[in-house]
C-alpha cells in the first residue's frame, strides 16, 4: 500500500551551488551528506561503477529533496529539460504560505519567474473548501522547473 512521497531526487552538475540555492532561498536545511558507491547502487540505478555525492535537504514540511552529483559515470544534460512541455517528470511544486511575499524576496535575490503569480480559474479547476490555487513557475540554477503554490480562500466576488 502506498503511503506518501518519501523524497524527490535531482541529479545536478554543481552540488554546492544547488545546495546553496535550496537552503538560502527556499528555506531547506541540509540533514546529511554522503558519498555512495558499490554494487548495491550499481544494481539499484542500472549503471556500472557508480560513485556519487548526495546532499539530503529537508523542507519545513513535506518530502525530502536529494541532490545527487554523479562523479561516474558521467552524463550530458538533456536539451529542453527546463521547458514546461518536455516529456517526463517536469516540475517540483512547493506549497507555501505568503506566495507574493516569497516571490518578492526571490525576485530581489535575482530569481526570474516565468510570469507573475497566477490564479487558477475556478471554472476550470476547483479544489473544494472555497479555495483557489495561486501559483508561479521559475527555474533553479540548473534549469529544473519549480513551482510555488498557495491555496487561498476565494474572494467573495468569486474571481
Amino acid at each position: 500500500m502506498l503511503d506518501c512521497i518519501d523524497h524527490v531526487n535531482l541529479v545536478v552538475d554543481d552540488l554546492e551551488r544547488m545546495a546553496t540555492f535550496y537552503t538560502s532561498l527556499l528555506n531547506m536545511r541540509i540533514t546529511k551528506r554522503v558519498t555512495i558507491s558499490g554494487p548495491w547502487i550499481d544494481q539499484t540505478v542500472g549503471l556500472t561503477h557508480v560513485q556519487a555525492d548526495v546532499i539530503y535537504l529537508d523542507p519545513p514540511s513535506g518530502p525530502r529533496v536529494e541532490l545527487i552529483r554523479y562523479l561516474r559515470p558521467e552524463s550530458a544534460r538533456p536539451k529542453a529539460l527546463g521547458e514546461s512541455n518536455t516529456p517526463g517528470l517536469r516540475h517540483l511544486a512547493f506549497r507555501v504560505t505568503g506566495i507574493e511575499h516569497l516571490v518578492g524576496n526571490l525576485r530581489r535575490a535575482g530569481i526570474q519567474f516565468l510570469s507573475d503569480v497566477q490564479r487558477v480559474p475556478t471554472d476550470q479547476v476547483s479544489y473544494g473548501g472555497d479555495v483557489q490555487k495561486h501559483l508561479v513557475y521559475f527555474r533553479d540554477p540548473e534549469e529544473n522547473l519549480l513551482e510555488l503554490c498557495e491555496y487561498k480562500k476565494r474572494p467573495s466576488d468569486g474571481t
